[in-house]
């Protein structure tokens, strides 16, 4: 007599992943793959929750109390694609007996990269630069042509010194010779800010006055929300710069305030700070191994709740 196969755990990926990632997930799960990529809407969640093992969510999908209360409930984790999950009730999920996973590490460089690249557009006028040519409007170099600011030597100030914030620090120090400031409430070990170069300083504030460039890298949390406000604004020198890769939650991601539209000194990006073909692969296959950590009855490895 033939021993039936164990079902495979039912597993909902709300978004288009690399094709590489797909096929993993679809080897070792029964995978329900977005066909089209659209957001998720409260009522596609909430039927993806009673209805698999498991949900492999992304930043676009509101996972609130309100979406985490249905009934019944058969989903058991949340293998979120990304390292941040304001996105998520946590308490919610907790309180439901629903495990949380992220994917940190694999993403720090890209969005360090992010932030550095973001810095020399808007400092160098690379944005109003490229505009200018597509226009047909430039019609040869002068030598007071687009005059930007130099980078190399100048302060940088960091708002969050976690993974991504020293990621930045060892590039604007090592890279360009710059001088590292930063707040963070949780500052890390004395011995790696001293191999940045970095100096800490007491208040937000403090960054602000003194610093050349000023990158943010916060979590999105209460104390966050409206960081960057029009009285720390006027705090800054005239002649610097602010630099925003950190949680999109900061700056009300995905709407962009109509003003910023028409600011030729402003740089828009979309939210690309891990959109690399490696990094994407890798946070995928980070979300797979806490999948498969999971019902194999280990402890996932990026667990956060």
């Amino acid at each position: 007599m033939t021993t039936p196969r164990t079902a495979r755990p039912t597993l909902v990926v709300t978004r288009r992943l690399p094709a590489a990632v797909e096929q993993r997930l679809a080897q070792e799960f029964d995978a329900r793959l977005s066909v089209d990529d659209h957001a998720l809407s409260t009522a596609e969640l909430q039927a993806a929750l009673t209805s698999a093992d498991a949900l492999l969510p992304t930043v676009t999908d509101r996972l609130s109390a309100q979406v985490l209360q249905v009934e019944p409930l058969r989903t058991k984790i949340l293998a979120n694609f990304g390292v941040g999950f304001n996105h998520i009730d946590v308490t919610a999920a907790k309180a439901r007996g629903l495990v949380v996973t992220n994917t940190p590490d694999v993403l720090t460089d890209d969005t360090a990269d992010d932030a550095v690249m973001l810095m020399l557009m808007v400092a160098r006028r690379a944005g109003e630069g490229e505009r200018h040519v597509r226009a047909g409007a430039w019609t040869g170099w002068r030598p007071t042509q687009l005059l930007g600011t130099k980078v190399s030597g100048k302060t940088l100030g960091l708002i969050g010194m976690g993974r991504i914030g020293r990621a930045v620090a060892r590039r604007a120090h090592h890279g360009f010779g710059m001088r590292v400031i930063f707040h963070d409430p949780y500052p890390p070990p004395a011995e790696l800010v001293a191999e940045l170069g970095a100096e800490a300083k007491r208040t937000v504030e403090d960054v602000l006055r003194e610093a050349d460039f000023v990158s943010l890298h916060s979590p999105a949390t209460p104390e966050t929300h409206h960081l960057i406000n029009a009285a720390r604004l006027e705090l800054m020198k005239p002649t610097a710069f602010l630099i925003n890769t950190a949680r999109g939650d900061i700056e009300r991601e995905p709407q962009v305030s109509p003003e910023l539209l028409t600011m030729e000194n402003v740089v828009l990006l979309p939210h690309l700070g891990s959109a690399t073909q490696e990094t994407r692969v890798a946070m995928g296959l980070r979300a797979l191994e806490n999948l498969k950590a999971f019902f194999s009855g280990a402890a996932p490895r990026d667990r956060v709740v």
